[in-house]
């Protein structure tokens, strides 16, 4: 018998249903736009045969969250999005922004971590000048479109920003056990080399 046909494992379910049903619920309401009690009980019963009838499959998160490095990686991010956000306007706003390059470049991570590819891809769609417009989810790989290149050095250097990005957010709220080497709270690259 498997854990989710065991009674244990039903109970778990049962359990995991209530946080899930309280934000449909409210989602129900408002799309109908009155928080009345019939609107609150029938959001919470379409909440639970939602996510009883469609479940989500587990997430095995082990998140350490570290003050100083997630402040670094707020810091950081913070910096690049005013670097970049003047970076972008002296770019659109110069004599010949009409021939401007742009270019799409391949970013393939070092972590195998769906919830890390997620926040780096934001992160990054979030920064001016860049944006994901293509995931590959199983080979955890980025494409970014880049305002602005001109060489492929410059591609390679936005590559590098990206992966020093992915580090950050490792060493700040991790993803996996397996993602840190505990020894240098690096993320770990497969076969030892860097991409």
């Amino acid at each position: 018998m498997s854990d989710r046909q065991s009674p244990s494992g039903r109970r778990r379910r049962v359990r995991s249903v209530w946080p899930s049903m309280v934000p449909l619920a409210v989602v129900w309401c408002l799309l109908w736009g009155e928080f009345s009690l019939f609107n609150i009980l029938a959001g919470a019963l379409v909440g639970a045969v939602v996510v009883i009838a469609f479940p989500m499959p587990p997430l095995h998160l082990h998140l350490r969250p570290r003050p100083m490095a997630l402040a670094v990686l707020v810091g950081k991010f913070v910096v690049d999005v005013v670097v970049s956000s003047v970076r972008v306007a002296w770019t659109t706003l110069r004599p010949g922004a009409s021939s401007l390059t742009n270019a799409i470049v391949r970013v393939e991570l070092a972590t195998p971590s769906d919830f890390v590819l997620t926040v780096v891809a934001q992160m990054t769609s979030l920064i001016p000048g860049s944006i994901v417009v293509d995931v590959h989810r199983a080979r955890h790989t980025l494409y970014l479109h880049l305002l602005d290149v001109n060489s492929a050095e410059e591609a390679d250097e936005f590559r590098k920003r990206v992966l020093e990005q992915e580090e950050r957010v490792v060493a700040a709220i991790g993803g996996y056990a397996h993602d840190i080497d505990e020894r240098s709270d690096r993320p770990v690259r497969e076969g030892g080399t860097e991409r």
